[in-house]
């Protein structure tokens, strides 16, 4: 699918231009020809007999978010989509909507909804929709009309949000998920909390690094909320290093360690995967090509990462969800190329917008089998991957410049 001799040489240049620009001289050249060594043509050579079959169901056909979230929104038992200016309501997936609809130009425009989570904000038994503007711009959330057929209210959380790839995460353990992304107004990294208390609106800002700092900028990419030296508190990753959760996560200017996670990328995930007790990273190209895993070589508080590459076949990898597809007890990645992520300038503007997930097989030498799901979708900025028809398998949400789309899985 490309030139691999020239990705060799970019990735390889990358490196030795870290290597000379930076302190990271972990970088070293026996590591970089090793990971080039180890990769894969997952996609290619994936065996499609182990594929899983998934039912695709079309919702909409027309590009209005590239955010999508999930709930029962009309509290008759069954699992919605929301996606923009639209819910969907289940299981025949009538259209209703949120606020007034615009319709985007995928070659020419980006939404005004870019990433969407699900929340009863409000705590009155209704859930609620979260919508992220464009980088940089504000964070909203749209009030549930309890059954009303009427515009959903809306009210700003935060003016400015920054980082390409915001987390809904529940930072303090209140079991409330709250918003983790930069404060562009300051540069500086924030958790925004989500009310508590009942008939309460406000959410409260906190922050978690000093102005002028990494990640925290309205393009920024790559974030994530794993814990990175496990102590049990997950911390703040972005690729440029991790900021240290102090145990109160209410506590500001958070004990920042440098590290290096590669190029821009999407959601970062922390995890064992080599079974050696470090915590290694996941991640994937926002805009470019890769697909990774980081081994961590530190001693738990100055961590070293050797990158692998898995897998170069996909271009912009813009969203990524890590759960348990399978059921086997194992977390796998489910990620596709967001398609037209910079119009057709992109990289691999025009190739197949393909939707996969990543069988995740531990071990000293941990891999990952490639199963595609549909090959005329691709991701958002954000990828629900849950079971929303109750047999208990996972499926996956979507909605971007192709549509909004749902996938439920199929008994094989």
């Amino acid at each position: 699918m490309i030139n691999q001799v020239q990705s060799h040489r970019a990735w390889y240049n990358s490196k030795i231009k870290i290597m000379k620009n930076s302190s990271y001289l972990y970088f070293t050249l026996a590591a970089i020809f090793s990971s080039l060594s180890c990769e894969a043509q997952l996609m290619a050579d994936r065996d499609q007999s182990e594929d899983i079959p998934f039912k695709k169901t079309v919702l909409f056909s027309d590009f209005v978010s590239e955010g999508v979230a999930i709930g029962d929104v009309n509290r008759d038992g069954k699992i919605d989509v929301m996606a923009g200016p639209y819910w969907f309501e289940a299981p025949n997936w009538k259209m209703h909507e949120i606020y007034e609809p615009k319709l985007f130009v995928p070659e020419k425009e980006w939404s005004n909804s870019m990433l969407n989570f699900d929340l009863d904000v409000n705590q009155d038994g209704w859930v609620d929709l979260i919508r992220v503007d464009f980088p940089g711009k504000a964070v909203y959330w749209h009030e549930n009309p309890k059954g009303k057929v009427e515009h959903w209210k809306v009210h700003m959380i935060h003016e400015t949000v920054g980082n390409e790839s915001p987390n809904f995460v529940d930072i303090d353990g209140d079991g409330r998920k709250d918003i983790l992304c930069g404060d562009v107004a300051n540069k500086q990294m924030i958790w925004l909390k989500a009310p508590t208390n009942q008939g309460e609106v406000a959410w409260k800002k906190n922050t978690i690094s000093l102005p002028g700092t990494p990640g925290s900028e309205n393009f920024s990419h790559g974030l994530g909320y794993s814990d990175m030296n496990g102590d049990g508190n997950p911390d703040v990753i972005i690729r440029e290093g991790w900021w240290e959760n102090p145990g109160d996560p209410t506590q500001p200017d958070w004990t920042w360690h440098t590290s290096n996670l590669g190029e821009p990328q999407s959601h970062l995930y922390a995890f064992d995967f080599n079974q050696d007790g470090a915590m290694d990273v996941f991640g994937a190209s926002a805009h470019e090509r890769g697909i990774w895993w980081y081994e961590n070589k530190g001693d738990g508080s100055n961590q070293e990462f050797i990158p692998h590459l898995l897998t170069e076949e996909m271009s912009e990898t813009h969203a990524v969800a890590f759960e348990d597809m399978n059921g086997d007890g194992q977390k796998d990645f489910v990620t596709g190329k967001r398609f037209y992520a910079h119009m057709r300038d992109g990289t691999g503007a025009l190739e197949p917008a393909y939707l996969y997930w990543f069988e995740f097989v531990p071990g000293k030498s941990p891999i990952w089998k490639a199963h595609q799901i549909d090959d005329d979708s691709g991701v958002g900025l954000n990828v629900v991957a849950e079971d929303i028809n109750g047999d208990g398998l996972r499926d996956v949400v979507i909605a971007n410049k192709k549509g909004v789309f749902v996938f439920e899985q199929q008994k094989k």
